[in-house]
């Protein structure tokens, strides 16, 4: 396949990604806001902090707030993360390979483009809560209509290991969240906000629901076990790194178990960390520590990815190269 098709299935799933999750970041926030005292503080400033984001958010906006927080995260066209300019992406880099993905998959984003680009328009979301719940069931119905209408082969598989790397760094920032919104209130672990927090985050990860069949009553330890060392939950981080070696694979067409280059070295060696991992050595390590290692290694991999498959001069899909892994 050519690299440079390859390049824009990869980020275009890449950034249909990230849009959904960072939907899920803000309704999830918002939600949880809306729950605990006005004494707990503001929930935005971390939000923005483990978006990675905060120095452009602080050169455009200064002093953050909700009203401020939202509108750079979902609508700010000088923000290259903000939902409406990741599914521009998206959509622009599916207009240059309508050749090679369905027409379907095209319809579809060209659809949650003009729903955001539609939302953009308006003075203000009187309904915010719905708005990030079509932004993730648009996300998921393109994801839907991808495993229906394209065929499973190196294309496709250039698009999955992209959505889970994506999907892997979002959950371990989702988890990140939690550790920086805690810092300032530790007299509030364990308490009944405590409680609240957790349910948020797992929320904003679409988990509430299967952790709660697998573990019952809310429990730290367990949440934190689920949303990384799970091989079943989709979106925990193991799933999603163990799913994107097998494309990965797929694509080089060696067996498990050896590595052809240093793409397949890398993630080869994260997802062996993941495989002999254990909650005790997490947590003995520093869960944020662990947190913030485990998002470099997958940056590493992603760039390894990139020097291995897409040549140089198809990096920039017309966003700051810095922000895309």
């Amino acid at each position: 396949m050519l690299s440079r098709v390859a390049n824009s299935i990869y980020w275009l799933n890449r950034y249909s990604e990230r849009a959904e999750n960072v939907a899920r970041f803000i309704d999830a926030n918002y939600q949880m806001a809306l729950d605990i005292p006005e004494s707990y503080g503001s929930q935005w400033q971390p939000l923005i902090n483990t978006t990675g984001d905060h120095e452009l958010f602080k050169e455009l906006y200064g002093e953050v707030s909700r009203e401020k927080a939202i509108e750079f995260l979902v609508f700010d066209r000088k923000n290259p993360n903000s939902i409406y300019s990741c599914v521009r992406a998206a959509r622009e880099n599916a207009r240059s390979v309508r050749e090679y993905i369905s027409s379907e998959m095209w319809e579809q984003l060209n659809t949650f483009y003009l729903m955001i680009n539609g939302a953009a328009k308006e003075d203000s979301m009187d309904l915010p809560h719905r708005f990030f719940a079509d932004v993730m069931t648009a996300s998921h119905t393109f994801i839907g209509i991808t495993d229906s209408t394209m065929n499973h082969g190196e294309g496709w598989h250039f698009g999955r290991l992209g959505r889970m790397l994506e999907r892997a760094d979002k959950t371990l920032r989702i988890l990140d969240v939690k550790y920086f919104i805690l810092l300032p209130s530790v007299e509030y672990v364990g308490s009944s906000y405590d409680n609240i927090l957790w349910g948020a985050l797992l929320r904003s990860a679409s988990a509430f629901e299967m952790y709660r069949k697998r573990h019952g009553r809310i429990d730290p330890k367990k949440i934190v076990d689920f949303l990384l060392l799970d091989l079943h939950f989709p979106r925990a981080v193991h799933y999603c790194l163990n799913t994107a070696m097998s494309s990965l694979q797929h694509i080089t067409g060696v067996r498990p178990g050896t590595f052809s280059n240093r793409a397949e070295q890398r993630l080869g060696r994260l997802l062996s960390g993941f495989n002999f991992a254990s909650l005790e050595e997490i947590f003995e390590e520093g869960l944020h520590e662990y947190l913030v290692k485990t998002e470099a290694q997958i940056l590493d991999a992603g760039i390894s990815v990139r020097e291995v498959f897409f040549s140089p001069q198809l990096v920039d899909s017309g966003i700051d190269t810095k922000t895309l892994e």
